[in-house]
């Protein structure tokens, strides 16, 4: 008889608001370990705000996030955006290494074998001989292929990812993909906010579809189809942004 996998993070009847109006309400459900899940849903659907909350950049109005078997400290998150300014002098190696920051410490030195890390995770990204280049001189795509080797260079087993694919070439997306799968061969848990629903189904097994309330979460032949799409749809265009402030527990 199969078993299920144990569950890596647990969201219970999570709220999180801005200015305390919800922008995630009362999801409930749990990532399994070695999962791959794709957030999905309408544009202002609180995928962003789930995966912020995860990491810990936002903090729930109710409800909590609970992790087992690991340290939510030592996940691995990529943001929609990246501020690095292009004028400022740092080195492709440099922003690798940046990966290597919760292994290594604020005050042990980086040396021949953490370069060596840096260089390897450069290769799997299709950078090699990049190290010393500037990174505010690289095109958008490799600007990300930087930054996902930073994410190879982390060995997290907990990896979200939002929206890691805007606006980036169809070569460099499909490589990209590519290195998500082994991440997912690898045992690695990754979550990654996207809005392209083919790419979606083509490499991404589980899928959560949220419209600030939870649509359905499961595997994603059964969460992407036309009628939770259209529930997503018309809860998302009927919201009601002036509706009650959320009121915490309480109060």
């Amino acid at each position: 008889m199969m078993t299920s996998p144990p569950p890596l993070v647990s969201v219970r009847d999570l709220t999180v608001t801005y200015e305390r109006h919800p922008a995630v309400h009362h999801v409930c459900g749990s990532f399994a370990k070695g999962s791959l899940t794709a957030v999905i849903g309408p544009n202002g659907a609180g995928k962003s705000t789930l995966v912020k909350s995860i990491v810990g950049l936002l903090k729930p109005a109710e409800g909590r996030i609970d992790f087992h078997g690991v340290n939510p400290k030592d996940a691995a998150f990529l943001p929609q955006s990246v501020a690095i300014d292009d004028s400022f002098p740092i080195s492709v190696m440099d922003v690798v290494l940046m990966g290597l920051w919760r292994r290594v410490g604020a005050f042990r030195s980086i040396g021949a074998k953490e370069r060596g890390i840096a260089l390897d995770a450069l290769s799997m990204v299709g950078l090699t001989d990049f190290e010393a280049r500037s990174f505010g001189s690289l095109s958008a795509g490799q600007r990300q292929r930087v930054l996902f080797a930073r994410l190879v260079a982390a060995d997290s087993p907990l990896i979200l990812l939002d929206e890691p694919f805007t606006a980036l070439d169809a070569r460099t997306t499909l490589d990209l993909l590519r290195l998500v799968q082994r991440w997912h061969e690898e045992g690695r848990t990754v979550i990654a906010v996207l809005h392209d629903f083919e790419q979606v189904r083509r490499f991404f097994p589980e899928s959560l579809l949220l419209a600030r309330e939870l649509i359905a979460w499961g595997s994603t032949e059964r969460v992407l189809t036309a009628e939770h799409l259209r529930r997503a749809r018309a809860m998302s265009e009927n919201w009601d942004e002036d509706a009650q402030i959320c009121l915490g527990v309480g109060e």
